[in-house]
This record gives structure tokens, sequence and C-alpha cells, in this order.
């Protein structure tokens, strides 16, 4: 039973951190908490499905849609656009007002539902085919590949954006603008092409992990409520703007649940509540989270 533990919890974990960091980056830099974050996650899951079962033309293709790659890139590149339309026309100009942002962006995961659902009639989806065939043994137990990819993936976007984070000008910038925004701007730096820079990395977080879990998970248009729950309780238990709290939370949150699935199978559902259960008790002891700031420097 370790293994299957094991490679769920990895995978799991893997979309969680994604998702997680994505909200706090954006919260890091831009004090949002954007509630419509794992709508972006919805939406991606039904693009690559979308696209993956549609053909471009009957000369350009002989399958039933289009390639899973440019399914991929066309899917991540639209869900990031419309990340940034709606942080260029809708948050950047009440981002100080934090109950304002709330309300418009719990307002947009209900709208993008609502379109989902009725363009998709209601139904739960999922890509029947994975993106890469087979799997390997792996004591006993048969892990896909499409897991594997998942982990793989999360692993190196991880690396790339502690990299971008800590070796860029932009990182710099990031960085800068999120312990100070008025002397970021002092030093040169463009505030708001900054934040909207941010807003795109984060979406494209959340697209990235929809496009990864299309093949594993069934999804609907009310996916993205259970995720969004989950991924601000990682967001709090790793400490609120830390990117490596958020990473190593998702996994504690994942490996929670998943022992709960597989060693009280009766009390499986009750699995996001013994997740928060453990938020709570770290709370209790840490209130800051696992790894809260607490200079403004610290951050990220």
């Amino acid at each position: 039973m370790i293994v299957p533990i094991l490679i769920r919890t990895l995978t799991r974990g893997a979309v969680y951190a994604l998702l997680a960091s994505g909200m706090t980056l954006l919260f890091g830099v831009a004090h949002i908490v954007n509630l419509a974050h794992t709508a972006f996650f919805m939406l991606a899951s039904f693009g690559v499905f979308y696209f993956t079962s549609t053909r471009i033309s009957q000369v350009a293709f002989d399958g039933p849609g289009w390639p899973v790659l440019p399914s991929i890139i066309v899917t991540i590149v639209a869900v990031t656009g419309l990340g940034l339309l709606v942080y260029r026309f809708l948050l950047d100009r009440v981002r100080q007002h934090a109950q304002v942002v709330l309300l418009i962006t719990i307002a947009l995961a209900m709208v993008f539902q609502e379109i989902m659902d009725f363009s998709f009639e209601g139904h739960s989806r999922r890509i029947r085919e994975p993106f890469i065939q087979g799997g390997v043994e792996i004591l006993g137990e048969t892990v896909s590949y499409q897991r594997l990819l998942v982990v793989g993936v999360v692993i190196a976007v991880m690396i790339g954006l502690w990299l971008l984070l800590s070796k860029t000008k932009l990182g710099i910038a990031i960085r800068a603008t999120a312990n100070d925004p008025e002397i970021a701007n002092l030093m040169g730096i463009s505030v708001s092409r900054t934040l909207l820079i941010t807003m795109g990395i984060g979406t494209g977080l959340a697209a990235l992990a929809g496009v990864l879990t299309a093949p594993l998970w069934v999804f609907h248009p009310h996916v993205w409520m259970q995720p969004l729950t989950m991924v601000l309780a990682i967001v709090v238990l790793g400490g609120l703007g830390s990117i490596k709290g958020s990473v190593i939370g998702a996994f504690i949150i994942a490996l929670v649940e998943n022992l709960v699935i597989f060693l009280i199978p009766q009390y499986g559902y009750m699995r996001m509540a013994f997740a928060l259960l453990v938020m709570i008790v770290v709370l209790s002891v840490r209130p800051g989270g696992l790894f809260g700031t607490i200079f403004e420097e610290e951050r990220l």
C-alpha cells in the first residue's frame, strides 16, 4: 500500500503545488487573493479536452482532434491571456481594495463555471487517452507514465520558477515589488507591468495544472471549488507569501488526503476535513504558518 500512497501523493501534491505557488506569487507581490485562480485551472482542463476532440480540418489531421502538444500550448496561452485581460481591465483598477477583489474574482469564477456548464451541457469530461501511453512497474505497482509526467513537469517548473525569481532581472523586479512597490518604482521598475507579468505567471501555472490533470481526473464546471478550498488551506499552512511553504504544504495536504483514502476508505469522503484539521493544528502552534514571513524582505 505504501507505493500507491506515495505515487498518488506525489501526483496530487504536484498539482496542488502548481496551484498554490501561483496564488502565493500573486498574493506576495500584488497582495491579491484571486478566488478565480482555480477557475482558470478548470478552463484549461476543458480547453485541452476541446482541442484534442476537435478537428482543425479534414486535410490537416486524420485523428479525432488536434495533436496533443499544439492543444496544450494553445490552451495554456489562451487561458494565460484571459488571466492577463482579467487583471488589466478588472483587478488592476481595484487591487488596493481587498473586499472588491474578492467579490470580483468569485463572481468571475461563477461566470466561467456557467459558461462551461452551458457549453458542455453540464456533463463531466475526461481525456480518454493519456498524453503518454504505458507505465512502469515500481515495487510491484504499475505507475502510468502520465503520473510520472505530471511529477517531472512540476519539478522542472518549480526549479524554473526558483531560477526566475532568484537569478533574473525580472525576478529581482518581482521581489522588489513584493517588498516595497514605492521603492521599486523609484528604482525604475515598472510596478504595473511587473504585477501584470506576475498575474500571467500565476495564471499560467494554474493552466498547466489543469492541462496535466485532464487525462487523470474527471472534471466538470464545478471542479474549481474543491481545489480552491485546498489551495487556500495550503497557502495559509505554508505561510502567506512563501512559495517554499506552499510547495511543502501542498505535499503535506496531499499526503493526509491519501492516507485517509487508503487507510480508512469508508471515511474517504472526509479527506478534506482531515486535511483542514492538519492546517488548524499547525496554525495553532505556528500562527504564521510553516514558513510565515516576519519581515517584508523575507517574502518570496
